[in-house]
């Protein structure tokens, strides 16, 4: 509305301004063209009639007619720079200018003019046709030159008055034409019949222009149509019509000069009388211009600036009650609403009524909008604390999901270590090697859902262990752990806290290294001391990641969104693993791999890690850490006989949950057998065959100072270990039945006997080492095989 009402006043004033614009110029171009080229034209007349004063007579130049070049010529120069200047040309319009510079450009010629008519090339008709060409340029832009204020009357009279200075230049060139004819003496009916046609037209001019003139003017031009020059001047003519044209002049030049001077005089007194009248006709109409640019100018200026005021003051207050509901939906958004959603998520209550205090801005209306917002307030508190609830809820579930299944997998890892004490066959044993790695990889997934309710799983540990343990877990749980290579790591301990995590962490990392590589290619775990930690670096040979997805994942694991059940699923491998390593400010970085694949840098920092320890100072029984040390798990096992071959657990197994937790081998040999550090990995103990064997050579003792070194016949004495260093001597040479030949002894599989009392064997192993890792680890958690905290 504001701007409405600029425009409207904008508009007015322009209006009224143009009006007063118009009077400003047309005051210009009367000061600037009209005033300077009206006594240059009267010039110009008498100088046209010396000239031919001159010519007819035959005399020379008099110092009447230089006089009046030379003033002619002050006239034109001034002429000149007033119609020139910048003044001028910002009034005057384009046609203005245009034949104002035409009468410049007419006036350069007169000194040609001149010189022409010094030097006799042009006769009396001549001269007097080029100044009648010279003067006629000034009328077109008198017409032009007219100002247009806005009155008829006023336009109509100053036409009039051009038309009237028209006519009197015709009558200057009837006086012209005359005085030359009698400056020369002679009088022929060619002259009469000029000066009859000349005095016509004069005549027929003036009356046209007269007639057209206002009351008061009219009277001033009968007065001087009356007079007596007028009057001779006319009874001149007529002497001068009826005359014989064979002879002389009928009249006399001073007879004529007389009558001509003052009839031109007093038309010329009259249009300047006119245009004086004109000018106090005209005055009252600037007035009027001037008052209209006055009230459509100032008041209108003033009521603006006013509505200006009012609406500032207005639009102030309405800001300052804006601005308190923008507060109040900022405060919401901000504070309250998070502060809402923060507190229901811990299970505390919340007041509606104290949370969504109602806004109170008056009965206007920001009044209604702050009512409006009352309500959206109350509903987005109520549905976020809703939401709240429902996360809380949905967090709930799958917490009580995640512990009912580890529930059912510890019921099903008891189960399985039943059916493998009662295994009579290899292949029986085998797949219940692969159904105890599904349990365990069902374990890993329940601890998922854990992490994503944000729960911490219960698998905890009281001890420190070897980071190489730790890696082993982590592999147990990935199911095609036989892809997976592990490069030597030096003997760093994992705090107890951590061990559970770390082992989850790097089983998301491998699983999904080995997920997304070709099954043909490795899957490279290796791990170095830096100055800020451990590093473990995971690295595959895969497909890889674009740079714009390594960048998003890694902002993903570094600045974990919250977890919505309405998300993506695509990743959630990475969640967990964010998840996981922010709860011990573990970094994980993933990059390109030099092979085209992915590699995962897990940054362990040195807050985690821990000195290896020689046992727990708390438990006189615990063992030596070489006995909680779990056997090396191999890349991919080597085939051994065909009962090994049917029966080669996963390397998890002999330690089913995380390399840290000292279980008994499953496949423990006989106490005859040798010890599982010089045994091969996960190979079933292999007894001698019961089928009779050459008594053993007889022990030959090393040469002694009083037995001789020499044969009878002077030959040296070969003695048997002589060569040997004292701890190598005395043990039997291995034989082709040893308990662990490097190659499979043929035939052992085929009997049923045999394989029974092995397998009874190695159950009674696993008895008497599980009695040994419960005596050590004490109780454990109902969840699950860990330890309890």
């Amino acid at each position: 509305m504001l701007v409405s009402l600029v425009a409207l006043w904008g508009f007015s004033a322009w209006v009224t301004v143009s009006d007063g614009v118009n009077l400003l110029w047309a005051t210009t171009i009367d000061a600037n063209v009209v005033e300077p080229s009206e006594p240059l034209l009267w010039g110009l007349q008498r100088e046209r009639r010396l000239t031919i004063d001159a010519l007819g007579s035959g005399t020379a130049l008099t110092q009447q007619l230089r006089a009046q070049r030379e003033d002619n010529d002050r006239l034109r120069q001034a002429f000149d720079t007033s119609a020139r200047s910048s003044t001028t040309q910002w009034a005057a319009a384009d046609a203005l200018i245009t034949r104002s510079h035409e009468v410049l450009r007419q006036l350069a010629t007169l000194p040609e003019l001149r010189r022409s008519i010094d030097a006799g090339k042009q006769n009396r008709k001549q001269a007097q046709a080029a100044y009648d060409g010279l003067i006629d340029s000034f009328y077109p832009m008198y017409d032009t030159a007219l100002a247009v204020l806005g009155d008829e009357q006023i336009d109509k009279d100053g036409r009039t008055l051009t038309a009237m200075s028209r006519a009197r230049e015709l009558l200057s060139r009837q006086d012209a034409l005359v005085s030359g004819i009698l400056a020369g003496g002679g009088f022929t009916r060619d002259d009469q019949a000029a000066v009859a046609k000349a005095s016509i037209i004069a005549a027929y001019a003036l009356d046209q222009a007269a007639s057209a003139l206002p009351a008061e003017d009219q009277q001033a031009f009968r007065e001087w149509r009356a007079g007596a020059s007028v009057t001779q001047l006319r009874a001149l003519e007529r002497t001068m019509a009826s005359a014989d044209p064979t002879g002389s002049a009928p009249i006399t030049a001073q007879q004529w000069r007389t009558a001509a001077d003052g009839s031109l005089s007093g038309l010329n007194t009259m249009i300047q009388d006119g245009g004086d009248h004109l000018v106090d006709r005209a005055a009252p109409v600037a007035v009027g211009v001037l008052v209209r640019l006055l009230i459509a100018g100032g008041l209108g200026l003033v009521a603006v600036v006013a509505s200006i005021v009012l609406a500032v003051t207005t639009t102030r207050a309405l800001l300052a009650q804006l601005n308190r509901l923008r507060a109040a939906a900022l405060d919401l958004a901000e504070r309250r609403l998070p502060g809402v959603v923060e507190r229901v998520s811990h299970g505390q209550n919340v007041d509606l009524a104290e949370e969504a205090p109602p806004l109170a801005f008056g009965p206007d209306e920001i009044g209604e909008v702050a009512r409006a917002f009352n309500t959206v307030q109350e509903t987005a508190i109520r549905v976020s604390v809703e939401q709240a609830e429902l996360r809380l809820s949905t967090r709930n579930t799958l917490t009580s999901l995640a512990r009912r299944t580890q529930g059912l997998v510890k019921r099903q890892l008891d189960a399985l270590d039943v059916m493998q004490r009662r295994a009579t066959t290899p292949e029986e044993l085998t797949d219940l090697y692969a159904l105890d790695h599904l349990v365990v990889r069902t374990r890993r997934a329940a601890e998922n859902l854990l992490v994503l309710a944000g729960a911490t799983p219960a698998r905890t540990w009281r001890r420190s262990v070897p980071l190489l343990d730790v890696v082993r877990g982590a592999l147990a749980e990935v199911e095609d752990y036989r892809r997976v290579s592990i490069n030597p790591l030096d003997d760093s301990h994992l705090l107890g806290k951590a061990v559970g995590d770390l082992t989850h962490l790097l089983a998301e990392l491998i699983d999904n290294a080995v997920s997304f590589s070709p099954p043909n290619t490795a899957v490279t775990v290796s791990g170095q001391h830096v100055a800020n930690g451990y590093v473990l670096e995971i690295e595959d040979r895969g497909l890889g990641m674009s740079s714009a997805d390594l960048a998003e994942a890694n902002r993903q694991i570094a600045d974990p969104p919250e977890f919505k059940i309405t998300g993506t699923a695509a990743r959630l491998g990475f969640y967990v693993v964010s998840r996981l390593a922010a709860r011990h400010d573990i970094v994980v970085t993933l990059k390109s791999s030099p092979y085209g694949g992915v590699a995962a840098v897990v940054l362990v920092p040195l807050a985690l890690l821990q000195e290896p320890e020689q046992g727990d100072p708390f438990d006189p029984d615990a063992p030596s850490p070489e006995q909680t040390t779990a056997p090396t798990a191999p890349a991919r096992p080597r085939p051994r006989s065909s009962v090994q071959q049917g029966a080669t657990p996963p390397p998890h197994l002999p330690q089913r949950t995380t390399p840290a937790v000292p279980r008994p081998d499953r496949t423990a040999p006989p106490l005859s057998a040798p010890t599982p550090s010089t045994a091969p990995a996960f190979a079933l103990p292999v007894r001698q065959r019961t089928t009779p064997t050459a008594p053993p050579p007889p022990q030959t003792t090393p040469p002694t100072a009083d037995r001789p070194l020499f044969t009878p016949g002077g030959l040296p004495l070969r003695v048997p270990q002589t060569s040997l260093v004292p701890e190598l001597r005395d043990q039997p040479a291995p034989s082709a039945t040893s308990a662990w030949p490097d190659e499979p002894t043929p035939g052992i599989a085929d009997d049923e006997d045999e394989l029974r009392t092995r397998l009874a064997a190695l159950q009674r192993g696993t008895v008497r080492g599980r009695a040994a890792a419960e005596r050590l680890l004490g109780e454990r958690d109902p969840y699950g095989d860990q330890e309890s905290t």
